[in-house]
């Protein structure tokens, strides 16, 4: 239901309206199925027992009141809520009260004034608006309203083509321009709406014409109009590229006529152009609308990246300026800051609706405005939006950026105007910014953004993530198109990075992108980071991972990192950690204070520890395993099958208590099953679905159904680690097992293990170093042997260190048999952990530490940067060995 129906429904609902079943043709109205409202009205939905009452769990309060004070009843049942209702709702039919419990918005209209305000309830049709302390409620409201008119030209124009696309597209960047012009003095007010409000019929017939023509003077300096009517007349020349192109205008109807007008008369003023421009995006998708304002980035996290990039640089030059005590010096430091940000060029490659670009353009006019109010000058501001420069695939977006620009620069002039009493002239608009249409993964960025000697130039934004298995052939050929070889199992974002390093070659320049943790973490952090930094270039700063926040409501699960990448400097870099600003020498691709190492995958460990393996996989189609009543059922009947049968144990049966079974049979052992008539249906079933296979190594394993597709069990005590475990928990709940268990391929194995190897594996010391260099799914983690397990960095230690770590895994093995009628899951929740077991762990902690040094470490920062050093150290000397191996063998060549 798109919100043009919504309005035309309401619309039905006070002109057929009906005391009795207002409430219900409310919720009808906005799409709740008529099932549940029928249920509703006939009271098996509804948990209010006073008769024309509605209390609707979760959805809405409706309460009918005679002969009272509304503010007062709303009020009082607001308080009175008990079953999370959305919405309380009271009316006496003439006026209607209402309160959106979620964000404390409030209603009081006329009752049939409703359709004006259908987006108050539009939750009840899931179209949630977002909600953040930093929002702007005309954002949304402008977003619904706009969305509304694009629905009713869309019916009104049932053209999909390519062409008409980008001609509506560029319909509506121009409307929104008009809409906030007649605002802000830069028309006169209420100019645009009341000009189609007065020289255009009703039914919208010639409102197409009217624009046409009306576009057509704003695009024509006022010296070179001929013959027009005073009302177009008095239509300030505006281009600048705006109305420059001459695009026929979308036909109209009574419907989307008036929907203009309604839009016009909303207070486009308080419209944020940093970020409304995104929330338009939504709009000329139908299938988004459920989250006007899911799509862009917020102020803040925005901030994350241009204050390290370069503003705070440019703010300490400013302040440097201004504690000089020598006047002709302080104004000598301050003018050169002045120019030295008018020259400044800002480039985001992968620009949207221009977020970035509006936000740096704005806090550099600000910090302009400072500088001048310093040296106390009556000047005009020197940054222009020619020095700002884009890239965008879509071409809705991409005429936004453009507008939204346009916008940011008129209030900028005049917040410039307030200090100062004059500013530059709005009109007519100057070129915008530089935004090119296309992608920016094969455009050539020195077209886009030249370079020029003396430029100072910062590449930034938020470039589309997609991890490798979510891209499309078009977007897996420009990964090989820039990188030809090993990119198969890189993120899409790697080609912004990758880029962007070129581009900054040797000149003054600079990049930050917001990105996926995922370019920091296992095996993407080899592949794509030599490609960067090449040695020539490095980490200047970094936002270590952070839970991705903007003011959407359902905001994605994703962890994402801020990194910013200069040439080689003597400058000081800034690791942000948490809540934390740490100084150092090194940032390396982990986003560790560790030494610049790129941890590649291993066949074995590079310490002194057994070999890790998957787990088994029967590959069987299920007749392998037995549930605990199918395994207790065969034994029973056949007592001598006991033998056969072990614990079937993975990663979800260990993590979460349950129980499965599985028969495992030795290849001299078959025969003595082959007269249990369950065993022998079961195993030709596997025989006949492995047959089936369209894989040839299963096909050739059909005549032997007995044997697992891949077998590690040995008959000895064994460790489980999951392969993936939630990022919540402090540690990767790990077990000891007996030879009696057989560990399934959902989970990874260490046989021949003793239990000092598990004191080690669940170690903080290992969990830093699984958080760094390992991956993830989603946001969890994801052990991997090769990159977790083999390459971890463990010193050689003490039979006497080994038994500590013995009687430290035999103390965290018995606390949690103290609460065995909890799941590791339970006992490994941050928030439920036992303190019996957190100190078992701590101890255990100090123990595995000692092994490295006596003095304990103090940060997990200061864990990496040993970790990575001692690992250097230990790949170094397999290198010498392997060399040393060499010389060997060919000095024995020679003497034979």
């Amino acid at each position: 239901m798109n919100i043009a129906q919504i309005e035309e429904n309401l619309q039905t609902v006070i002109k057929s309206f009906s005391k009795e079943s207002f409430i219900f043709d409310l919720l009808l109205a906005y799409g709740s199925p008529k099932a549940s409202i029928s249920r509703l009205q006939n009271g098996n939905l509804n948990l209010s027992k006073i008769d024309g009452e509605i209390s609707w769990k979760k959805k809405v309060f409706f309460r009918p009141v005679e002969n009272a004070d509304l503010h007062n009843e709303i009020s009082e049942l607001a308080n009175q809520l008990k079953h999370e209702q959305r919405f309380a709702i009271v009316t006496d039919f003439k006026t209607l009260l209402a309160i959106d419990t979620k964000t404390q918005d409030k209603l009081d209209i006329e009752l049939n004034e409703l359709p004006k305000h259908f987006d108050f309830f539009l939750p009840l049709a899931g179209m949630e608006k977002a909600q953040h302390a930093n929002e702007n409620p005309a954002d949304v409201k402008a977003a619904g309203k706009m969305a509304k008119l694009f629905d009713e030209i869309k019916k009104d124009n049932p053209d999909s083509s390519p062409e008409f696309i980008h001609e509506m597209n560029v319909f509506l960047s121009r409307l929104l321009f008009c809409f906030f012009a007649e605002d802000t003095n830069i028309f006169a007010e209420g100019q645009f709406t009341n000009a189609i409000d007065s020289h255009t019929q009703p039914d919208g017939s010639d409102l197409h014409t009217y624009l046409n023509k009306l576009f057509e003077v704003l695009n024509t300096p006022e010296n070179n109009r001929n013959n027009l009517p005073a009302y177009l007349q008095a239509f300030p020349y505006v281009n600048g590229g705006l109305f420059r192109p001459p695009y026929q205008t979308p036909n109209f109807s009574r419907r989307s006529r008036q929907a203009i007008i309604d839009s016009g008369e909303l207070q486009w003023k308080e419209i944020n152009p940093d970020i409304f421009g995104s929330m338009f995006q939504a709009v000329v998708s139908v299938d988004q609308r459920g989250n006007l304002g899911q799509h862009y980035t917020s102020v803040p996290n925005i901030m994350k990246v241009i204050e390290p990039l370069f503003l705070n640089d440019l703010y300490e030059e400013f302040e440097k300026a201004l504690q000089t005590q020598n006047a002709a010096s302080r104004l000598k430091l301050l003018n050169a800051l002045l120019l030295r940000i008018s020259k400044i060029k800002i480039f985001d490659p992968a620009c949207g609706s221009g977020n970035f670009l509006i936000i740096a353009y704005k806090e550099l006019r600000r910090l302009e405005m400072k500088i001048l109010k310093e040296l106390g000058i009556l000047a005009f501001s020197n940054i222009h939006l020619s020095n700002f420069y884009g890239i965008e695939i879509d071409d809705f977006a991409h005429e936004i950026a453009k507008l939204a620009l346009w916008l940011a620069e008129h209030q900028m002039n005049v917040e410039f105007y307030n200090q100062f009493g004059r500013t530059n002239p709005t009109l007519p608009l100057r070129d915008a910014g530089n935004i090119a249409l296309g992608n920016a993964c094969r455009l050539d960025w020195e077209q886009v953004c030249p370079k020029q000697e003396g430029d100072e130039i910062y590449i930034l934004g938020n470039p589309p993530y997609l991890g490798s298995r979510n891209q499309n052939e078009l977007q897996k050929n420009d990964s090989k198109l820039n990188f030809s070889k090993d990119y198969k199992s890189l993120d899409y974002i790697a080609n912004w990075f990758y880029k962007s390093s070129n581009y900054i070659d040797g000149i003054d320049a600079q990049y930050a992108f917001v990105s996926t943790n995922s370019i920091c973490q296992g095996e993407q952090v080899a592949l794509l980071w030599p490609r960067l930094l090449k040695e020539k270039k490095e980490i200047c700063f970094a936002f270590q991972s952070f839970k991705w926040e903007n003011n959407a409501k359902s905001q994605a699960a994703v962890m994402v990192v801020i990194i910013g990448v200069r040439n080689k400097s003597s400058k000081q870099k800034y690791l942000f950690a948490q809540n934390n600003i740490i100084t150092t020498k090194v940032i390396n691709p982990y986003l560790s204070t560790g030494s610049s190492v790129f941890i590649t995958r291993h066949s074995s460990p590079i310490s002194n520890l057994p070999a890790l393996v998957y787990g088994s996989m029967p590959n069987d189609g299920g007749n392998l395993i037995f549930t605990t009543e199918e395994k207790n059922e065969l034994i029973n009947s056949y007592p001598d099958a006991e033998q056969f049968v072990k614990r079937f144990l993975g990663a979800h049966d260990f993590l979460n208590g349950g129980e499965r079974w599985c028969l495992y049979l030795e290849e001299n052992e078959v025969s003595l099953v082959m007269n249990i008539p369950t065993i022998q249906n079961r195993l030709l079933k596997v025989k006949e679905i492995r047959a089936k296979s369209t894989e040839q190594s299963t096909r050739l394993l059909a005549e032997k159904p007995y044997k697992y597709y891949f077998s590690a069990h040995r008959k000895t005590d064994s460790i489980i680690i999951p392969r993936h475990s939630s990022e919540r928990r402090e540690y990767i709940p790990i077990g000891f097992l007996t030879d009696k268990t057989l560990i399934a391929d959902s989970a990874l194995a260490i046989y021949d293990a003793t239990p000092y190897i598990f004191s080690i594996i669940t170690s903080r010391l290992h969990m830093t170093w699984v958080k760094t260099v390992g991956g993830r799914l989603k946001t969890d983690y994801r052990y991997s042997g090769s990159l977790c397990y083999n390459t971890f960095p463990f010193p050689s230690i003490s039979d006497k260190q080994k038994e500590e770590l013995t009687q430290c895994t035999m103390r965290i093995l018995e606390e949690r048999e103290k609460h065995s009628e909890k799941t590791l899951a339970q006992l490994y929740d941050p928030d439920k952990m036992p303190e019996g077991l957190r100190e078992a762990h701590r101890l255990n902690d100090l123990a595995v530490e000692r092994c490295y040094r006596s003095k304990p470490f103090e940060s997990d920062e200061e864990r990496l940067e040993y970790l990575f050093k001692l690992y250097e150290q230990m790949i170094e000397e397999e290198k010498n060995k392997g060399t040393l191996f060499a010389e060997e063998s060919k000095t024995k060549k020679k003497k034979k």
